[in-house]
């Protein structure tokens, strides 16, 4: 049951929202298991480069935003590192819904370490976090130079990141950037080694990024654009 606060946030959230035509994007970052230390910097940026873009966004740590009255505000919901266990069943049933009357999701960095015994989300987010090696620096070769998350990049991109390998990857990704494992020490995916992606789920957009671990990485300039890029795909501004 929602407490009074969150009635209160919600009731200023619709009288804001419903004079505004901008889009609007929900900002999620509960975690239940490990806590990315950047979170408040990707946060701070994320609302910064949608602000000067004229979108608008609320961060939340609060799941009952998973509901259909809420979730109606926004076009798009953003998962920044989120990690564990976040909603409860009533909670999934009103994301999915908003999935499908298509609506947008991103994932960044963490949110594939999220929900691992929800299916369903399994496929939305595109692939499951199994492993890392330390933060290093990496080659990505840049395989879709079309799409808004990447066509502000050349085809070869070195980063410093921590850098996810996956399981469960899910069929029918369009791959964005693939990192070569050779550029860099504990890989362990081999020469197909995903780590941006998009693709139509379920009614909806999404876009999942792997990057984003450190407080630094949202500085770069690349990979705002990247950010901008991907989440503007998912609200079909792009």
């Amino acid at each position: 049951m929602r407490n009074r606060s969150f009635l209160a946030v919600l009731l200023v959230s619709i009288v804001l929202f419903s004079a505004s035509a901008q889009k609007r994007v929900l900002i999620f970052t509960k975690t239940t298991g490990f806590r990315h230390k950047s979170i408040p910097k990707g946060v701070e940026t994320v609302q910064r480069l949608l602000t000067a873009e004229g979108i608008s966004t609320v961060h939340s740590e609060n799941a009952d935003y998973f509901c259909a009255d809420s979730l109606a505000l926004f076009d798009a919901v953003i998962f920044l590192s989120t990690t564990g266990d976040i909603l409860s069943n009533s909670q999934k049933q009103a994301f999915q819904q908003f999935i499908r009357g298509g609506k947008g999701f991103v994932g960044i960095h963490a949110a594939s370490d999220t929900e691992f015994n929800w299916p369903w989300y399994g496929q939305l987010v595109g692939g499951y976090f199994s492993r890392h090696p330390e933060v290093q620096e990496a080659r990505i070769n840049v395989l879709d130079q079309n799409h808004p998350a990447t066509k502000h990049l050349q085809q070869i991109w070195w980063h410093k990141d921590e850098w996810y390998d996956f399981k469960d990857v899910q069929p029918g990704l369009h791959i964005l950037m693939n990192l070569d494992e050779g550029s860099y020490k504990g890989g362990g995916m081999g020469k197909m080694h995903p780590i941006a992606w998009f693709r139509t789920f379920d009614g909806g957009r999404t876009f999942y990024t792997g990057l984003g671990h450190t407080d630094e990485s949202y500085d770069v300039d690349n990979f705002q654009k990247h950010l901008v890029g991907g989440i503007k795909y998912v609200l079909h501004m792009e």
